[in-house]
């Protein structure tokens, strides 16, 4: 049964708000906001952006960000950058508040795993996220094996698929100083998986919000 847009937004922010999980997540956000508002020199200043990647990460392609300029234009910027963080954080905890209750009767759909990660494909915003993934990823491996100077190509699957990407940055580390192509293979690998995860929690998030009434 179709829902009003002013349903689903109402539905939306109990998502991100009526759950452990959630509100524990919107305590961290809030925690490192006040550390780039105390230490904005520190390195855990980035812990906001980290924390609501990947969509936080969106304006690095777009011409506004915290630091475009300064008087009047940088205050604006600021402010938009700040509210696109808040939308960023309330995505991620509507995600884990979806993530955190049952799924709704389905009786097509198959218990365990197969269900969970059914959410990465079979709906249209997860299978955009998993074609932007793919997209950012097929451009680093042509660049690595292809192109004769990859440059920081590696930028895009890591940005694209964070938070986790980051994990399989540093798990590459040592692999690369071994070998060079073991290196490449375990962070192909890595952002395959968090991108994967990113997926299934955005499917989770449009069934729950296109849907209200399941429990």
């Amino acid at each position: 049964m179709p829902t009003s847009p002013r349903r689903r937004a109402r539905h939306f922010l109990a998502l991100a708000t009526d759950s452990r999980p959630a509100r524990a997540y919107l305590g961290l956000v809030a925690l490192g906001v006040a550390v780039l508002l105390l230490a904005p020199d520190s390195p855990y200043a980035m812990a906001p952006t980290v924390l609501t990647a990947p969509l936080s990460f969106l304006p690095v392609v777009l011409p506004f960000g915290a630091g475009a300029g300064g008087g009047a234009a940088g205050v604006t910027a600021a402010v938009l950058y700040g509210c696109w963080l808040l939308l960023c954080a309330l995505v991620n905890a509507a995600a884990f508040g979806a993530l955190a209750r049952r799924p709704g009767p389905a009786p097509s759909a198959r218990p365990g795993r197969r269900t969970l990660l059914a959410a990465a494909v079979d709906n249209w915003p997860a299978r955009a996220y998993v074609a932007v993934v793919a997209a950012a990823l097929g451009t680093f491996l042509y660049a690595v094996l292809l192109s004769p100077d990859p440059g920081f190509a590696g930028i895009w699957p890591i940005l694209a698929a964070a938070p986790l990407s980051f994990v399989a940055l540093a798990l590459s580390a040592p692999a690369e100083y071994a070998l060079p192509w073991l290196g490449t293979l375990v962070f192909t690998a890595g952002v395959v998986l968090a991108g994967l995860v990113n997926a299934v929690l955005i499917g989770r998030l449009a069934h729950r919000v296109g849907n209200p009434l399941s429990r």
